[in-house]
Parts: C-alpha cells; structure tokens; sequence
C-alpha cells in the first residue's frame, strides 16, 4: 500500500518567518458562476496537509470534497476536520471510482512524481479536470502522455506552479515583458536547501526523478522562462556532489546555463547541499530587478534599480486553485497548462543529458 511521505524540513524552508496576514487570492471580480467546484487531494501529505487543504478554506470558487489516502489512519482525521463525507474517502485501490462521485471535479495530484503521470491519466479518464503538482512528471514521455489523456477526455490540465499566481513574480514578469528597463539581458537564478532525512522519498531516484534540479532548480528554470517568454535554445550544464551515499541516486547541486532566441543568456543554480539560495535578478539595457527570497510561500521580497517592490503576501495555493476553477467555469485556457509542464520537462531533460555528454545541448 502507498503511504504519503513527509518532508517538514522542506516546507519549513519554503515557508519564511515573514508574519504578513494572508490576503485573498489574485482573481477576476466577475465570474459566469459562483459554484465553488470540489477537489478532491490525491496524497495527505505535509504539503496537502500543510499548504493545499488550509487554502481551501480561503478559496472562492474551490472547496475541498474528498480525498485520495494510502494511510487509514488519516481518513477520520480529515473527514473530521474538514467535514468530508465517507462516500468521497478513497484509497489508491479505490480510485478509480471516483468517476461515479459528483462531488468531485478537480483532482490535484500530490503525490511523489513518479506518480503523476498514472494517476492524471487515471483521473482524466474518470472524466475529472486534473492540478498536478510539479514537476508535471519525470520524462518528456510522460508528460506527452499526461496532455494526450486530458485532451481526448476533453478535461482540463493544469501544473501547480503557484508563483505564476504570486504578485512579486507578476510583476517582475511584467517588468520584463513589457520592458520598463529596456531589454532584458542576464539572469541569474538559484534555489536550494539543505536536504534533511536521507530516507526521504525526494532521494529515491524511482519516486522522485532527480534531485534538486527536480524538486527545486525547476522553479529557478520556470523564472527564466516566464520573464523572457520564450524556450532556451541552448544549455549546458555540470554537477558536483560532495556525499555520494546520501545523494547516490538523485542529484546534489547542479550548475546550468541557458541561452535564449532573443540572446538573453541565463545562469541558474540548484542544490540539496545548503540553504540561502533563493532568487532571480534579471539584468536589462537600463537597470535591473529581481527577488530575494523569490519563491518562498510568504515573504517574498523584490528590489528594482529604482527602488523597493511593494505587494502584500497571498495564499499562493488558493491563488492557482481558484483562477483554475474559473478556467474550468468559464471554459478557459490556465495561464499554467500542460504544455507549460512539458516545456520544463523538455529543458530539464537537456540539463541532465548536457551533464551525462559533458556538451552543450541543443533544445
């Protein structure tokens, strides 16, 4: 049986000291509806438990209606706490009935990545719109596969990339599409941590997928992607690992440039090895911006050569789950679709293939 695993030293990283109060998610004040659609979690663990599930009390346009759990003990936990009827509680085994409940309309995958890929295809043939947390999946294939099931289900595909939802990264996106300091040049862009418990499911090669590139570098990649707008079309890339018992299956720290169409070059940093690194600045033809932390849950900070970003915290988890909602409401297009997991997965496989050649790698 499958039994969610925890990682409280991650999210205790990600989650800053910053004491700002939540603020309601970034959404359109019209809507065609103000049905609250239900979501059901598929795994309970510290990130459901700590980050998703609590939003879901804040949430607009989303309620949380059941759950997906390989630990019996949880289920009269949650159902206590967050008034979740019997008939909505599965197990893996059970999942697949699902498709007879229509309670549910959203199923977020929560579940190591390794699993992404079999349970979004398995809810969208039970006819469920289907949030997966990222990374979308551990291969190209995969998530080729992921897009190819929802699309001929004619249900919605949606990646958990919440700092798209997330008003510091907004606006830096913003800041560099619209190019308020000229055009954009350099960026540089890290994120890593201190990795703890060594029997963690995030170092099991078969769960995970990788190391710190998967869990973390992605969002490091997703900054440089969302500032520039466009795909890199070069990368090179080296890593170094320092325990090779703790780390003998997955990455430690890896080193990676990209190069841009437009000529914008990038160099971006992940690693399990140490905390601090938590940012992007971006460098253009008449200043520059960026932000330290970048991609923390609260506490997001940003500076521009003319001065301080201001924005208030939000709840980045109702954020993306209300503005997929509405996609599912209005019947429109996610600002974080499949294909926005698959361009990442595309990247990260040339990363890792420009480690294993020594080369660098055409994308």
């Amino acid at each position: 049986m499958i039994r969610e695993l925890t990682q409280p030293s991650r999210r205790q990283f990600l989650t800053t000291v910053a004491g700002a109060a939540s603020a309601p998610s970034i959404i359109a004040a019209d809507t065609t509806s103000d049905k609250k659609l239900g979501y059901a979690l598929v795994g309970l663990g510290s990130l459901s438990t700590n980050q998703i599930a609590p939003a879901l009390l804040t949430t607009k346009y989303s309620r949380l209606a059941g759950i997906v759990t390989g630990t019996p003990a949880k289920e009269k936990t949650w159902a206590d706490n967050y008034g979740i009827p019997e008939k909505n509680i599965y197990n893996y085994e059970t999942f697949d009935q699902i498709a007879d409940n229509p309670d549910i309309d959203i199923v977020y995958v929560v579940l190591p990545n390794s699993m992404h890929h079999d349970y979004t295809v398995r809810a969208a043939k039970a006819g469920k719109h289907v949030l997966c947390e990222k990374p979308m999946a551990t291969s190209v294939a995969e998530a080729e596969a992921m897009i190819d099931a929802c699309q001929k289900a004619k249900r919605k595909l949606a990646i958990g990339y919440r700092c798209q939802f997330e008003p510091y990264n907004l606006e830096c996106k913003r800041l560099a599409r619209e190019k308020e300091f000229g055009d954009l040049r350099m960026i540089d862009a890290g994120f890593g941590f201190r990795s703890g418990n060594p029997n963690q499911w995030r170092l099991r090669h078969a769960l995970a997928g990788g190391g710190a590139l998967m869990d973390v570098g992605i969002y490091a990649l997703q900054a440089c992607r969302y500032l520039t707008g466009e795909e890199p079309v070069r990368i090179s890339a080296t890593e170094s690992k320092t325990d090779p018992v703790k780390f003998k299956e997955v990455d430690e720290t890896i080193l990676w440039n990209m190069t841009f169409a437009s000529g914008v070059v990038a160099t971006c940093s992940t690693t399990y090895k140490f905390s601090g690194v938590n940012r992007f600045h971006a460098f253009a033809d008449k200043g520059w911006f960026g932000l330290d932390p970048a991609y923390s849950y609260r506490g997001i900070k940003g500076k521009t050569s003319r001065g301080d970003l201001k924005f208030e915290d939000i709840d980045q988890f109702a954020a993306e789950m209300d503005d997929f909602s509405q996609c599912i409401l209005e019947d429109k297009e996610s600002r974080v679709p499949g294909e926005e997991g698959l361009k990442d997965m595309i990247a990260i496989e040339a990363i890792y293939k420009s480690i294993r050649t020594g080369t660098e790698v055409s994308v």
